[in-house]
């Protein structure tokens, strides 16, 4: 696994969507690889929440909680 990624290191490839103060969302525009498996992402969301709650979008919708050594996805 790579570094920690930096969005302002790639910010010239990727395209904001939404900012709400605590949560963004970016748009890959280029040929930016996810730090974790090294493939080409097509979007990335960050937070700075403890939590998160994302709509189902594909039949089932997840969690994910930062907790403090680890990162916990929940599927429901």
């Amino acid at each position: 696994m790579r570094e920690q990624f930096d969005i302002h290191e790639h910010r010239h490839k990727l395209k904001q969507l939404r900012d709400s103060g605590d949560t963004k969302l970016f748009e890959n525009r280029g040929d930016v690889e996810c730090p974790v498996c090294q493939t080409v992402f097509r979007r990335i969301f960050v937070t700075t929440n403890q939590a998160v709650q994302f709509p189902e979008n594909d039949g089932s919708r997840f969690c994910v909680q930062r907790q403090s050594e680890r990162l916990a996805v929940f599927r429901h």
